[in-house]
């Protein structure tokens, strides 16, 4: 299995994001995308962690399951909330029993209710640390571009990150929609003397009613992008804001390769459909 710190450091990185199955219905969707998907090669594709301690188990057999039945080199989620230190220690080490090299380290959202407990763990700096000192994994850390949600301003919200990206391999963003969003978010970690690769991280926007979310999940779409995607709407209804979303996250892909992103990470929700026109639309070759 390859590490996610060897191939950036070889070059670009194309990578899809993945969230574990529910119930059957969402399995064969996740089959079916994953089928589409894989002929693409990308370098790598995450698993996240939906919350709750049944996640535990669905995140680590699905990222295990692709190491073993495909072609894919799979990244798990592991978040802090809801776990002990101790848990989250047998949880690596049974990735690793299981071949599993690269970490997405996070944080995780606080408890919702009282079915959640807020975990032993409160930053994703501290799971770093603990996966560090087990050892053998790539690890990497979020990053947002506009700001984390729950940051008190962007000087702490980027000095956090830089203290993260002092001991992991490389972060990924939160999606966004405006380039210079991306180039102020590395050009703060070059200010603070850190240079490790930052994925840009990209969903394209499939329908009006979405924008609302956008800004709750700390990434407000712009002005000039509801605009864009409301005129379509008018014009052509729900299929046509699905394209207008599909060539406005190709535009935004194309300038960030232009200005020296380390690659580009899809959040695929499950599906293929976009990930696939944007591959087409940027000239994309398999295995690029």
């Amino acid at each position: 299995m390859a590490k996610i710190s060897d191939m950036l450091a070889a070059g670009r990185t194309f990578s899809f994001e993945f969230f574990p199955p529910k119930n059957d219905v969402e399995q064969a969707t996740l089959v079916k995308a994953l089928r589409e998907l894989e002929p693409l090669k990308p370098a790598f594709v995450s698993v996240t962690y939906r919350g709750g301690r049944s996640s535990r188990q669905r995140t680590h057999d699905l990222v295990a399951g692709i190491l073993r039945t495909t072609s894919l080199t799979p990244m798990a989620h592991l978040i802090c909330v809801d776990h002990t230190r101790i848990e989250l220690a047998e949880i690596l080490i049974e990735h690793r029993k299981s071949g599993i090299e690269n970490l997405m380290a996070l944080a995780g959202d606080p408890p919702r209710d009282d079915s959640q407990t807020p975990g032993e763990l409160t930053h994703a700096l501290e799971l770093v640390e603990l996966a560090r000192a087990i050892g053998g994994f790539s690890i990497g850390v979020a990053a947002h571009p506009a700001i984390h949600p729950r940051s008190i301003d962007r000087k702490s919200d980027r000095d956090h990150l830089a203290e993260k990206l002092a001991l992991a391999d490389f972060a990924a963003t939160q999606f966004f929609f405006e380039l210079d969003e991306y180039l102020g978010l590395v050009s703060d970690l070059a200010d603070r003397g850190v240079t490790k690769p930052v994925l840009p991280g990209i969903m394209p926007i499939s329908s009006v009613e979405s924008i609302p979310n956008m800004a709750v999940m700390g990434a407000a779409v712009p002005e000039w992008a509801q605009k864009r995607l409301k005129d379509a709407h008018e014009l052509g209804g729900a299929e046509a804001v699905v394209k207008c979303g599909i060539d406005m996250a190709t535009e935004l892909c194309a300038a960030l390769l232009e200005n020296g992103a380390p690659g580009i990470h899809f959040f695929t929700l499950n599906k293929s459909k976009a990930t696939r026109e944007i591959y087409t639309n940027l000239g994309l070759q398999t295995g690029s």
